[in-house]
Protein backbone atom coordinates (compact mmCIF):
# COMPACT_ATOMS: atom_id res chain seq x y z
CA UNK A 1 0.00 0.00 0.00
CA UNK A 2 3.02 2.19 0.62
CA UNK A 3 0.97 3.88 2.86
CA UNK A 4 0.30 3.48 6.18
CA UNK A 5 3.70 2.12 8.12
CA UNK A 6 1.35 -0.14 9.75
CA UNK A 7 2.93 -3.31 8.19
CA UNK A 8 6.69 -3.58 8.11
CA UNK A 9 6.85 -6.36 10.46
CA UNK A 10 6.12 -8.30 7.58
CA UNK A 11 9.43 -8.39 5.82
CA UNK A 12 10.47 -10.32 8.84
CA UNK A 13 8.31 -13.00 8.31
CA UNK A 14 9.12 -16.35 8.16
CA UNK A 15 7.89 -17.64 4.11
CA UNK A 16 5.78 -21.43 5.05
CA UNK A 17 7.57 -24.02 2.89
CA UNK A 18 6.08 -27.18 1.65
CA UNK A 19 8.34 -29.69 -0.14
CA UNK A 20 5.59 -32.35 -0.02
CA UNK A 21 3.17 -29.95 -2.05
CA UNK A 22 3.20 -30.29 -5.61
CA UNK A 23 2.79 -26.86 -7.97
CA UNK A 24 -0.56 -28.42 -9.05
CA UNK A 25 -1.93 -29.04 -5.38
CA UNK A 26 -0.71 -25.62 -4.62
CA UNK A 27 -2.56 -24.40 -7.59
CA UNK A 28 -6.21 -25.95 -7.20
CA UNK A 29 -6.94 -22.94 -4.69
CA UNK A 30 -6.10 -20.65 -6.83
CA UNK A 31 -7.71 -22.03 -10.10
CA UNK A 32 -10.81 -22.62 -7.77
CA UNK A 33 -10.77 -19.10 -6.71
CA UNK A 34 -10.51 -17.60 -9.96
CA UNK A 35 -13.50 -20.13 -11.67
CA UNK A 36 -16.13 -19.18 -8.79
CA UNK A 37 -14.83 -15.11 -8.63
CA UNK A 38 -16.14 -15.38 -12.17
CA UNK A 39 -18.81 -16.79 -12.15
CA UNK A 40 -20.70 -15.16 -9.24
CA UNK A 41 -19.60 -11.32 -11.42
CA UNK A 42 -20.90 -13.16 -14.20
CA UNK A 43 -24.15 -13.91 -12.03
CA UNK A 44 -24.26 -10.68 -9.71
CA UNK A 45 -22.66 -7.87 -11.56
CA UNK A 46 -21.67 -5.37 -9.78
CA UNK A 47 -23.18 -6.38 -6.96
CA UNK A 48 -20.67 -9.07 -6.44
CA UNK A 49 -18.38 -6.98 -3.86
CA UNK A 50 -21.91 -6.47 -1.84
CA UNK A 51 -21.39 -10.03 0.08
CA UNK A 52 -20.63 -12.52 -2.27
CA UNK A 53 -17.80 -12.38 -3.35
CA UNK A 54 -16.41 -12.42 0.27
CA UNK A 55 -17.78 -15.75 0.89
CA UNK A 56 -16.55 -17.00 -2.08
CA UNK A 57 -12.81 -16.19 -0.91
CA UNK A 58 -13.88 -17.93 2.25
CA UNK A 59 -14.86 -20.77 0.02
CA UNK A 60 -11.36 -20.66 -1.65
CA UNK A 61 -9.40 -20.40 1.80
CA UNK A 62 -12.07 -24.22 2.37
CA UNK A 63 -10.27 -25.78 -1.04
CA UNK A 64 -6.76 -24.34 0.47
CA UNK A 65 -7.14 -26.31 4.11
CA UNK A 66 -8.54 -29.38 2.11
CA UNK A 67 -5.40 -29.40 0.07
CA UNK A 68 -3.66 -28.51 3.66
CA UNK A 69 -5.29 -31.23 5.44
CA UNK A 70 -3.94 -33.66 2.79
CA UNK A 71 -0.53 -32.63 2.76
CA UNK A 72 -0.55 -33.47 6.61
CA UNK A 73 -0.76 -29.41 7.92
CA UNK A 74 -2.80 -28.90 11.08
CA UNK A 75 -5.99 -26.73 11.28
CA UNK A 76 -3.99 -24.98 14.26
CA UNK A 77 -1.08 -23.65 11.41
CA UNK A 78 -3.12 -22.79 9.10
CA UNK A 79 -5.80 -20.60 11.49
CA UNK A 80 -2.41 -18.76 13.22
CA UNK A 81 -1.40 -17.90 9.51
CA UNK A 82 -4.45 -16.03 8.80
CA UNK A 83 -4.81 -14.93 12.60
CA UNK A 84 -1.07 -13.05 11.02
CA UNK A 85 -2.54 -12.13 8.49
CA UNK A 86 -5.47 -10.38 9.70
CA UNK A 87 -2.88 -8.90 12.08
CA UNK A 88 -1.14 -7.13 9.24
CA UNK A 89 -4.21 -5.48 8.02
CA UNK A 90 -4.99 -3.60 11.49
CA UNK A 91 -3.83 -0.29 9.76
CA UNK A 92 -5.45 -0.77 7.18
CA UNK A 93 -8.92 -1.49 8.47
CA UNK A 94 -8.66 1.01 11.04
CA UNK A 95 -7.58 3.34 8.24
CA UNK A 96 -10.84 2.62 6.28
CA UNK A 97 -12.96 3.63 9.23
CA UNK A 98 -11.73 7.08 9.55
CA UNK A 99 -11.78 7.64 6.09
CA UNK A 100 -15.47 7.21 6.07
CA UNK A 101 -15.48 9.44 9.00
CA UNK A 102 -13.58 12.08 7.05
CA UNK A 103 -15.74 11.94 3.99
CA UNK A 104 -18.81 12.53 5.91
CA UNK A 105 -17.54 15.85 7.93
CA UNK A 106 -15.93 17.02 5.05
CA UNK A 107 -18.89 16.87 3.17
CA UNK A 108 -21.19 18.76 5.96
CA UNK A 109 -18.11 21.23 6.74
CA UNK A 110 -18.39 22.18 2.74
CA UNK A 111 -14.81 21.56 2.32
CA UNK A 112 -15.42 18.66 -0.62
CA UNK A 113 -18.22 20.63 -2.31
CA UNK A 114 -15.66 23.81 -2.20
CA UNK A 115 -13.11 21.84 -4.26
CA UNK A 116 -15.61 20.72 -6.40
CA UNK A 117 -16.70 24.67 -6.90
CA UNK A 118 -13.31 26.27 -6.94
CA UNK A 119 -12.53 22.97 -9.32
CA UNK A 120 -14.92 23.05 -12.05
CA UNK A 121 -13.73 26.59 -12.83
CA UNK A 122 -10.14 25.91 -12.95
CA UNK A 123 -10.33 22.21 -14.93
CA UNK A 124 -12.33 22.18 -17.79
CA UNK A 125 -12.76 18.72 -19.68
CA UNK A 126 -10.30 19.27 -22.05
CA UNK A 127 -7.21 19.04 -19.73
CA UNK A 128 -9.04 17.32 -16.61
CA UNK A 129 -7.79 13.83 -16.70
CA UNK A 130 -4.09 14.55 -17.32
CA UNK A 131 -4.53 17.06 -14.52
CA UNK A 132 -5.79 14.35 -12.23
CA UNK A 133 -2.51 12.52 -12.85
CA UNK A 134 -0.57 15.48 -11.83
CA UNK A 135 -2.05 16.28 -9.03
CA UNK A 136 -2.24 13.40 -7.54
CA UNK A 137 1.34 12.38 -8.15
CA UNK A 138 2.79 15.89 -6.69
CA UNK A 139 0.55 14.86 -3.58
CA UNK A 140 1.66 11.51 -3.67
CA UNK A 141 5.44 12.19 -3.86
CA UNK A 142 4.99 14.67 -0.84
CA UNK A 143 2.60 12.42 1.50
CA UNK A 144 4.60 8.93 0.66
CA UNK A 145 0.63 7.54 0.52
CA UNK A 146 -1.76 6.57 -2.28
CA UNK A 147 -4.17 5.85 0.20
CA UNK A 148 -4.28 9.31 1.56
CA UNK A 149 -3.99 11.31 -1.77
CA UNK A 150 -7.49 8.92 -2.96
CA UNK A 151 -9.21 9.68 0.41
CA UNK A 152 -8.54 13.21 -0.11
CA UNK A 153 -7.30 14.99 -3.41
CA UNK A 154 -8.89 11.77 -4.98
CA UNK A 155 -12.16 12.06 -3.50
CA UNK A 156 -12.85 15.29 -4.87
CA UNK A 157 -11.58 15.28 -8.20
CA UNK A 158 -14.20 11.92 -8.54
CA UNK A 159 -16.72 15.02 -7.68
CA UNK A 160 -15.34 17.40 -10.13
CA UNK A 161 -15.00 14.28 -13.04
CA UNK A 162 -18.86 13.61 -12.36
CA UNK A 163 -19.90 17.70 -12.39
CA UNK A 164 -17.98 17.92 -15.59
CA UNK A 165 -19.89 14.69 -16.89
CA UNK A 166 -16.45 12.29 -17.20
CA UNK A 167 -16.94 8.76 -16.61
CA UNK A 168 -16.07 7.84 -13.10
CA UNK A 169 -13.32 4.76 -14.29
CA UNK A 170 -11.55 7.62 -16.28
CA UNK A 171 -11.57 9.40 -13.40
CA UNK A 172 -10.67 6.95 -10.51
CA UNK A 173 -8.01 5.84 -12.91
CA UNK A 174 -5.88 9.02 -13.64
CA UNK A 175 -6.33 9.54 -9.53
CA UNK A 176 -4.52 6.21 -8.69
CA UNK A 177 -2.46 6.24 -11.79
CA UNK A 178 -0.79 9.26 -10.31
CA UNK A 179 -1.35 8.21 -6.66
CA UNK A 180 0.78 5.11 -7.26
CA UNK A 181 3.32 7.14 -9.54
CA UNK A 182 3.83 9.20 -6.23
CA UNK A 183 4.06 6.07 -3.96
CA UNK A 184 6.23 4.36 -5.85
CA UNK A 185 8.97 6.77 -5.92
CA UNK A 186 8.49 8.77 -2.55
CA UNK A 187 10.92 8.17 -0.07
CA UNK A 188 8.05 8.37 2.53
CA UNK A 189 6.13 5.48 0.92
CA UNK A 190 6.41 2.13 3.10
CA UNK A 191 6.89 -0.22 0.00
CA UNK A 192 9.39 1.85 -1.45
CA UNK A 193 11.91 1.48 1.34
CA UNK A 194 10.76 -2.59 1.62
CA UNK A 195 11.46 -3.04 -1.64
CA UNK A 196 15.15 -2.25 -1.58
CA UNK A 197 15.35 -3.66 1.60
CA UNK A 198 14.36 -7.38 0.46
CA UNK A 199 16.28 -7.04 -2.65
CA UNK A 200 19.30 -6.04 -0.61
CA UNK A 201 19.80 -2.77 -2.24
CA UNK A 202 19.87 1.19 -1.08
CA UNK A 203 16.75 3.75 -0.81
CA UNK A 204 18.10 6.28 -2.83
CA UNK A 205 19.71 3.97 -5.57
CA UNK A 206 16.60 1.78 -5.92
CA UNK A 207 14.18 5.03 -6.68
CA UNK A 208 17.07 6.16 -8.71
CA UNK A 209 16.79 3.47 -10.73
CA UNK A 210 13.37 3.31 -10.64
CA UNK A 211 12.95 6.30 -13.04
CA UNK A 212 14.16 4.79 -15.90
CA UNK A 213 10.79 2.42 -16.70
CA UNK A 214 8.72 4.58 -14.05
CA UNK A 215 8.96 8.18 -16.28
CA UNK A 216 8.63 6.37 -19.88
CA UNK A 217 5.35 5.05 -18.19
CA UNK A 218 3.88 7.94 -16.60
CA UNK A 219 5.04 10.22 -20.27
CA UNK A 220 2.58 7.29 -21.98
CA UNK A 221 -0.27 7.40 -19.40
CA UNK A 222 -0.62 11.60 -19.65
CA UNK A 223 -0.67 11.25 -23.55
CA UNK A 224 -2.93 8.86 -23.77
CA UNK A 225 -5.31 11.03 -20.84
CA UNK A 226 -4.49 14.09 -22.94
CA UNK A 227 -5.60 12.37 -26.29
CA UNK A 228 -8.92 11.01 -24.54
CA UNK A 229 -9.26 14.80 -22.68
CA UNK A 230 -9.37 15.71 -26.59
CA UNK A 231 -11.98 14.00 -27.83
CA UNK A 232 -13.99 13.86 -24.72
CA UNK A 233 -17.78 15.15 -25.25
CA UNK A 234 -18.22 18.16 -22.59
CA UNK A 235 -21.33 18.88 -20.55
CA UNK A 236 -21.22 22.44 -21.81
CA UNK A 237 -21.29 25.83 -19.72
CA UNK A 238 -24.84 26.35 -19.49
CA UNK A 239 -24.58 23.00 -17.10
CA UNK A 240 -21.72 23.93 -15.06
CA UNK A 241 -23.05 26.84 -14.72
CA UNK A 242 -26.10 25.65 -12.94
CA UNK A 243 -24.24 23.45 -11.22
CA UNK A 244 -21.65 26.58 -9.23
CA UNK A 245 -25.59 28.03 -8.71
CA UNK A 246 -26.84 24.76 -6.94
CA UNK A 247 -23.35 24.61 -4.61
CA UNK A 248 -23.39 28.40 -3.79
CA UNK A 249 -27.50 28.44 -3.18
CA UNK A 250 -26.78 25.05 -0.76
CA UNK A 251 -23.60 25.59 1.19
CA UNK A 252 -21.42 28.82 2.51
CA UNK A 253 -18.72 28.40 -0.25
CA UNK A 254 -15.34 30.33 0.95
CA UNK A 255 -11.51 29.97 0.46
CA UNK A 256 -11.29 29.61 4.36
CA UNK A 257 -12.90 25.41 4.47
CA UNK A 258 -9.22 24.80 2.41
CA UNK A 259 -7.29 24.87 5.55
CA UNK A 260 -8.45 21.50 6.85
CA UNK A 261 -7.25 19.83 3.81
CA UNK A 262 -4.24 21.78 4.13
CA UNK A 263 -3.54 20.79 7.13
CA UNK A 264 -3.86 16.93 7.22
CA UNK A 265 -1.61 17.36 4.08
CA UNK A 266 0.97 19.08 5.99
CA UNK A 267 0.94 16.62 8.99
CA UNK A 268 1.60 13.36 6.62
CA UNK A 269 4.44 15.36 4.95
CA UNK A 270 6.05 15.95 8.36
CA UNK A 271 5.17 12.27 9.08
CA UNK A 272 2.45 12.01 11.31
CA UNK A 273 0.82 8.60 11.47
CA UNK A 274 -2.07 8.86 8.72
CA UNK A 275 -4.63 7.22 10.99
CA UNK A 276 -3.90 10.57 13.73
CA UNK A 277 -3.87 12.62 10.64
CA UNK A 278 -6.99 11.70 9.40
CA UNK A 279 -8.44 11.79 13.19
CA UNK A 280 -7.35 15.41 13.10
CA UNK A 281 -9.64 15.93 9.89
CA UNK A 282 -12.36 14.36 10.78
CA UNK A 283 -12.67 17.07 14.10
CA UNK A 284 -11.11 19.95 12.25
CA UNK A 285 -13.86 19.05 9.17
CA UNK A 286 -16.69 18.42 12.49
CA UNK A 287 -15.40 21.94 13.61
CA UNK A 288 -15.64 23.85 10.02
CA UNK A 289 -19.06 22.64 9.92
CA UNK A 290 -20.43 24.26 12.91
CA UNK A 291 -18.53 27.26 12.03
CA UNK A 292 -19.73 27.97 8.45
CA UNK A 293 -22.46 25.00 8.04
CA UNK A 294 -24.96 25.55 10.86
CA UNK A 295 -27.88 24.88 9.56
CA UNK A 296 -27.13 21.81 7.14
CA UNK A 297 -25.96 20.11 10.38
CA UNK A 298 -28.93 20.96 12.44
CA UNK A 299 -30.82 19.89 8.98
CA UNK A 300 -29.19 16.36 9.31
CA UNK A 301 -30.85 15.81 12.63
CA UNK A 302 -34.34 18.11 11.49
CA UNK A 303 -33.80 20.60 13.93
CA UNK A 304 -35.35 23.82 13.22
CA UNK A 305 -32.14 25.34 14.66
CA UNK A 306 -28.77 24.38 15.89
CA UNK A 307 -28.33 23.66 19.66
CA UNK A 308 -25.49 21.63 21.45
CA UNK A 309 -27.69 18.39 21.48
CA UNK A 310 -28.55 18.56 17.24
CA UNK A 311 -24.88 20.05 16.69
CA UNK A 312 -23.81 16.38 18.24
CA UNK A 313 -26.13 14.52 17.19
CA UNK A 314 -25.70 16.18 13.24
CA UNK A 315 -21.70 15.68 13.58
CA UNK A 316 -22.04 11.78 14.91
CA UNK A 317 -24.11 10.67 12.25
CA UNK A 318 -21.96 12.56 9.54
CA UNK A 319 -19.37 10.55 10.65
CA UNK A 320 -20.72 7.59 11.41
CA UNK A 321 -23.38 6.80 9.28
CA UNK A 322 -24.76 7.86 5.28
CA UNK A 323 -26.00 11.25 5.39
CA UNK A 324 -26.87 13.63 2.19
CA UNK A 325 -27.06 17.49 1.58
CA UNK A 326 -30.10 17.69 -0.73
CA UNK A 327 -29.77 20.73 -3.64
CA UNK A 328 -32.06 21.14 -6.31
CA UNK A 329 -29.65 19.91 -8.87
CA UNK A 330 -30.16 15.72 -9.18
CA UNK A 331 -26.53 14.87 -9.86
CA UNK A 332 -25.03 17.12 -7.08
CA UNK A 333 -27.60 15.00 -4.73
CA UNK A 334 -26.28 11.88 -5.90
CA UNK A 335 -22.22 13.51 -5.58
CA UNK A 336 -23.28 14.97 -2.22
CA UNK A 337 -23.88 12.14 -0.17
CA UNK A 338 -21.54 10.28 2.12
CA UNK A 339 -21.64 7.04 3.87
CA UNK A 340 -19.20 7.64 6.73
CA UNK A 341 -18.02 4.36 9.12
CA UNK A 342 -20.98 2.18 7.72
CA UNK A 343 -19.95 2.81 4.54
CA UNK A 344 -16.88 1.03 4.99
CA UNK A 345 -17.75 -1.90 6.62
CA UNK A 346 -18.26 -3.94 3.34
CA UNK A 347 -14.87 -3.12 2.31
CA UNK A 348 -13.07 -4.25 5.62
CA UNK A 349 -15.42 -7.29 5.23
CA UNK A 350 -13.58 -8.12 1.61
CA UNK A 351 -10.37 -7.30 3.14
CA UNK A 352 -10.85 -9.98 6.46
CA UNK A 353 -12.15 -12.78 3.99
CA UNK A 354 -9.22 -12.76 1.61
CA UNK A 355 -6.77 -13.02 4.02
CA UNK A 356 -8.37 -15.84 5.40
CA UNK A 357 -7.80 -17.43 1.82
CA UNK A 358 -4.39 -15.91 1.51
CA UNK A 359 -3.34 -16.88 5.01
CA UNK A 360 -4.43 -20.37 4.34
CA UNK A 361 -2.18 -20.29 0.96
CA UNK A 362 0.43 -18.91 2.95
CA UNK A 363 -0.15 -21.67 5.49
CA UNK A 364 -0.30 -24.81 3.13
CA UNK A 365 3.22 -23.54 1.42
CA UNK A 366 1.08 -22.73 -1.69
CA UNK A 367 2.61 -19.52 -2.03
CA UNK A 368 6.45 -20.36 -1.28
CA UNK A 369 5.62 -23.58 -3.96
CA UNK A 370 3.88 -21.25 -6.93
CA UNK A 371 7.18 -19.19 -6.16
CA UNK A 372 9.58 -21.68 -6.39
CA UNK A 373 7.90 -23.08 -9.87
CA UNK A 374 8.38 -19.55 -11.20
CA UNK A 375 11.80 -19.26 -10.38
CA UNK A 376 12.82 -22.66 -11.40
CA UNK A 377 12.14 -21.46 -15.07
CA UNK A 378 14.23 -18.65 -15.37
CA UNK A 379 17.24 -19.59 -16.91
CA UNK A 380 17.92 -16.23 -18.84
CA UNK A 381 18.09 -12.98 -17.50
CA UNK A 382 14.95 -11.86 -19.02
CA UNK A 383 13.01 -14.94 -18.01
CA UNK A 384 14.31 -14.24 -14.58
CA UNK A 385 12.45 -10.55 -14.78
CA UNK A 386 9.51 -12.35 -16.45
CA UNK A 387 8.89 -14.78 -13.69
CA UNK A 388 9.51 -12.07 -10.84
CA UNK A 389 6.80 -10.18 -12.55
CA UNK A 390 4.91 -13.34 -12.92
CA UNK A 391 5.40 -14.36 -9.26
CA UNK A 392 4.33 -10.53 -8.00
CA UNK A 393 1.24 -10.62 -10.21
CA UNK A 394 0.35 -14.12 -8.80
CA UNK A 395 0.50 -13.24 -4.70
CA UNK A 396 -1.35 -9.87 -5.82
CA UNK A 397 -4.25 -12.50 -6.98
CA UNK A 398 -3.83 -14.90 -4.40
CA UNK A 399 -2.59 -13.63 -0.77
CA UNK A 400 -4.27 -10.32 -1.56
CA UNK A 401 -1.80 -8.64 0.05
CA UNK A 402 0.42 -6.14 -1.62
CA UNK A 403 3.40 -6.28 0.87
CA UNK A 404 3.54 -10.21 0.76
CA UNK A 405 4.15 -9.86 -3.49
CA UNK A 406 7.00 -7.97 -2.62
CA UNK A 407 8.44 -9.72 0.41
CA UNK A 408 8.00 -13.49 -0.95
CA UNK A 409 9.33 -12.89 -4.07
CA UNK A 410 12.15 -10.56 -3.16
CA UNK A 411 13.26 -13.40 -0.58
CA UNK A 412 12.93 -16.16 -3.02
CA UNK A 413 14.63 -14.09 -5.91
CA UNK A 414 17.46 -12.04 -4.60
CA UNK A 415 20.39 -14.79 -4.39
CA UNK A 416 18.93 -15.49 -8.82
CA UNK A 417 19.36 -12.36 -9.48
CA UNK A 418 23.19 -12.12 -7.45
CA UNK A 419 24.47 -15.51 -8.93
CA UNK A 420 23.07 -13.97 -12.46
CA UNK A 421 25.44 -11.38 -11.55
CA UNK A 422 22.70 -8.83 -11.86
CA UNK A 423 23.14 -5.48 -9.12
CA UNK A 424 19.95 -6.04 -6.37
CA UNK A 425 18.54 -2.41 -7.83
CA UNK A 426 17.42 -4.48 -10.77
CA UNK A 427 14.83 -6.83 -8.17
CA UNK A 428 14.07 -3.87 -6.56
CA UNK A 429 12.79 -2.32 -9.60
CA UNK A 430 10.80 -5.02 -10.58
CA UNK A 431 9.08 -5.53 -7.17
CA UNK A 432 7.61 -2.05 -7.40
CA UNK A 433 6.48 -2.19 -11.17
CA UNK A 434 4.92 -5.60 -10.65
CA UNK A 435 4.28 -5.65 -6.84
CA UNK A 436 3.30 -2.84 -5.78
CA UNK A 437 1.54 -0.44 -8.40
CA UNK A 438 -0.81 -3.82 -9.97
CA UNK A 439 -1.97 -4.76 -6.53
CA UNK A 440 -5.05 -1.67 -7.38
CA UNK A 441 -6.10 -4.00 -10.17
CA UNK A 442 -7.05 -7.21 -8.12
CA UNK A 443 -10.48 -6.66 -6.58
CA UNK A 444 -10.05 -8.66 -3.22
CA UNK A 445 -6.61 -6.96 -2.68
CA UNK A 446 -6.33 -4.88 0.08
CA UNK A 447 -5.50 -2.26 -1.77
CA UNK A 448 -8.33 -2.58 -4.68
CA UNK A 449 -10.62 -2.66 -1.83
CA UNK A 450 -9.86 0.10 -0.34
CA UNK A 451 -9.15 2.43 -3.30
CA UNK A 452 -12.94 0.55 -4.79
CA UNK A 453 -14.49 1.84 -1.78
CA UNK A 454 -12.83 5.24 -1.31
CA UNK A 455 -13.35 6.50 -4.78
CA UNK A 456 -16.77 4.75 -5.32
CA UNK A 457 -15.85 3.18 -8.10
CA UNK A 458 -15.60 -0.66 -8.94
CA UNK A 459 -11.76 -2.11 -10.00
CA UNK A 460 -13.61 -3.26 -13.45
CA UNK A 461 -15.16 0.40 -13.95
CA UNK A 462 -11.27 1.73 -13.58
CA UNK A 463 -8.81 -1.38 -14.96
CA UNK A 464 -8.53 -0.33 -17.98
CA UNK A 465 -7.98 3.32 -17.17
CA UNK A 466 -5.45 2.45 -14.25
CA UNK A 467 -3.32 2.95 -17.22
CA UNK A 468 -0.29 3.41 -15.20
CA UNK A 469 -0.88 0.53 -13.11
CA UNK A 470 -1.10 -2.21 -15.86
CA UNK A 471 1.88 -0.35 -17.98
CA UNK A 472 4.42 -0.73 -15.59
CA UNK A 473 4.78 -4.50 -15.16
CA UNK A 474 4.87 -4.35 -19.29
CA UNK A 475 7.03 -1.52 -19.69
CA UNK A 476 9.86 -3.44 -17.20
CA UNK A 477 9.79 -6.18 -19.04
CA UNK A 478 10.44 -4.58 -22.46
CA UNK A 479 13.54 -3.18 -20.83
CA UNK A 480 14.29 -6.58 -19.45
CA UNK A 481 13.65 -7.76 -23.02
CA UNK A 482 16.32 -5.45 -24.77
CA UNK A 483 18.46 -5.31 -22.03
CA UNK A 484 18.28 -1.58 -21.20
CA UNK A 485 19.41 -0.04 -17.80
CA UNK A 486 20.29 -3.58 -16.95
CA UNK A 487 23.12 -2.53 -14.15
CA UNK A 488 25.37 -5.52 -13.60
CA UNK A 489 26.69 -6.10 -10.02
CA UNK A 490 30.47 -4.25 -9.76
CA UNK A 491 33.42 -6.67 -9.11
CA UNK A 492 33.77 -4.98 -5.64
CA UNK A 493 29.90 -5.56 -4.77
CA UNK A 494 30.60 -9.49 -6.28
Amino acid sequence: MGDQNTNKHRGNENIVENKELSIWEALIPVIALVGMLAYNVYVFGDDALSGSNQFVLLLGGAVAAIIGFYNKISYKKMIAEVAENVKSTTGALLILLMVGALAGTWLISGIIPAMIYYGLQILNPTIFLAACVIICAIISIATGSSWTTAATVGIALIGIGDALGISLGMTAGAVLSGAYFGDKLSPLSDTTNLAPAMAGGELFEHIKYMLWTTVPTVSVTLIVFIIIGLNLETSGEADIDSILTSIDASFNINGWLFIVPIVVVALIIKKTPPLAALLIGTLLGAVFALIFQPDIVAGITNAKELSFESAYKGVLKAITVETSVPTDNETLNDLFSAKGMAGMLGTIWLIVCAMVFGGIMDGIGALSRITKSLLSMAKSTFSLFASTVGSCLALNVTASDQYLAIVVPGKMFSKAYEDKGLAPENLSRTLEDSGTVTSVLVPWNTCGAYHSGVLGVSVAEYFFYAIFNWLSPIMTLIFAAFSIKIKQLTTKQA
